[in-house]
C-alpha cells in the first residue's frame, strides 16, 4: 500500500436494501441495454437486445454491486462494473446454446434458435467485446480500469478454455472429475471470482485476485447445482436431461462411473447417441440410475461440502463484509428451486 492510501481515509462498507440493489441492478440493466444497441440500434444490436430481454436471475451483476458496496466502493463504479461482468456471462451464454444445440433458455427461444447460428455468433461477439465500454461510465482512475479490463480479458480467456476442454472430454472420453472440474472452474468459477476481483480493484485492496478466488468455489457449486437441475427441467430447456441428450459430460455422469465404473459402456452408449436420435426411455433410465445408484446424493454432498469450505476461507474471514455476502450468496444458491430458471 502506497503511502498516499495511508493518508486517503479507508472506504466504509455500504448497508444496501433490496429496494436499493435492484434500483442499481436496473440501472446497471439500462446501461448493458444502451451498450448493445450503440448510437444507432441496428440487426445486431437487436439480436444482442433480443438475449438480454430473456431475463435471468443477473447473479453475476448482483454480485458485483454487493461486493463494491460491501468493500465500500461507490456505486458509480458499481453498475459500471456489473453490466461490464453482466455482458460477458451473457456473451458466453449465446456462444454456449450455439455450441450445446439448446434452442431453449429460461423457457424463451435461444439467439440461434431465433436468428441462425451464424448470426448468433455476430451477437455474442458483440457482447464479448463490449464490457471495456462499460468501465468508461466509472468514476474510477484509469489505472484502475486497466486493472479491470485485464481482469475481463483473463476471466473472458479462462471461460473461452475451459468450454474449449468441456468439448473435448466425450470424444476423448475423459470421464474423471479432474477432466469435469478443469472446464467447470474455467466456464463457470471464473465468473462468480470476476465480479468479486472487481470489487477489490475497485476499493484499493492489496490481493484482490484472492478474494475473488474465494468465491470461485462458489461457481463450482453453481456447476454442480445446475447439472442436477438439469434432472428436473428446473433450466427451461425442451426438455429434463437435456444434458444427456446433448452428450454433456456432466457431473452427474462423473459421479456415478466413479461409482459404477461398469455402467460406462452403457452410458458412453447413450452420451454419443446424436440428439434427435436420443429416446426419452434412454434418457430416463440414465436418470433413474444416477439417483438409485447414488450419484445424485453424492453430489449433493460434494456440494455441501463446497460451501463449508467457502464458508471457513480465511481471505473472506479477514474481510467480514465479504464474508457475509458469502453466507448469503451460498443460501441463496443451495435454496434454489428446481423450477428455477437458468441463470
Amino acid at each position: 500500500m502506497s503511502c498516499l492510501q495511508l493518508l486517503e481515509p479507508a472506504p466504509v462498507p455500504q448497508t444496501l436494501s433490496s429496494e436499493r440493489r435492484m434500483h442499481l441492478l436496473e440501472a446497471a440493466e439500462a446501461l448493458m441495454l444502451r451498450l448493445v444497441a450503440g448510437p444507432h440500434l441496428d440487426h445486431c444490436g437487436a439480436m444482442a437486445v433480443q438475449h438480454l430481454s430473456t431475463g435471468g436471475k443477473r447473479l453475476r451483476a448482483s454480485l458485483a454491486i454487493q461486493a463494491t458496496l460491501a468493500l465500500g466502493g461507490r456505486e458509480e463504479d458499481a453498475v459500471s462494473w456489473a453490466a461490464a461482468c453482466e455482458l460477458l456471462h451473457n456473451a458466453s451464454l449465446v456462444h454456449d446454446d450455439l455450441q450445446d444445440g439448446d434452442r431453449m433458455r429460461r423457457g424463451m427461444p435461444t439467439t440461434w434458435a431465433v436468428f441462425g447460428p451464424m448470426q448468433a455468433i455476430n451477437a455474442g461477439d458483440l457482447m464479448l467485446v463490449l464490457p471495456p465500454l462499460a468501465l468508461e461510465h466509472m468514476v474510477a482512475a484509469p489505472a484502475v480500469r486497466w486493472e479491470l479490463s485485464r481482469a475481463l480479458s483473463r476471466s473472458a480467456a479462462d471461460t473461452v478454455r475451459g468450454q474449449a476442454h468441456e468439448m473435448t472430454l466425450l470424444k476423448s472420453h475423459r470421464l474423471r472429475w479432474m477432466d469435469y472440474l478443469r472446464a467447470a472452474e474455467g466456464k463457470t468459477a471464473a465468473f462468480f471470482a470476476l465480479p468479486v476481483q472487481g470489487a477489490a480493484l475497485l476499493t484499493g485492496r492489496d490481493q484482490p485476485e484472492a478474494l475473488g478466488a474465494a468465491f470461485a468455489p462458489i461457481g463450482t457449486l453453481f456447476q454442480l447445482q445446475d447439472d442436477l437441475l438439469d434432472l428436473t427441467d428446473a433450466k427451461g430447456h425442451d426438455a429434463r436431461g437435456s444434458d444427456l441428450r446433448e452428450g454433456k459430460v456432466s457431473a452427474l455422469v462423473v459421479e456415478h462411473l466413479a461409482l459404477h465404473p461398469e455402467d460406462r459402456p452403457w452410458l458412453l452408449s447413450v452420451l454419443e447417441t446424436p440428439r434427435a436420435e436420443t429416446r426419452d426411455d434412454q434418457v430416463e433410465e440414465a436418470i433413474a440410475r444416477f439417483h438409485h445408484g447414488g450419484a445424485v446424493a453424492s453430489l449433493r454432498a460434494r456440494i455441501q461440502a463446497i460451501a463449508a469450505q467457502v464458508r471457513r476461507d480465511p481471505a473472506l474471514l479477514a474481510e467480514p463484509a465479504l464474508h457475509a455476502l458469502a453466507l448469503t450468496t451460498l443460501d441463496a444458491l443451495l435454496a434454489r428451486s428446481t423450477g428455477g430458471p437458468k441463470a
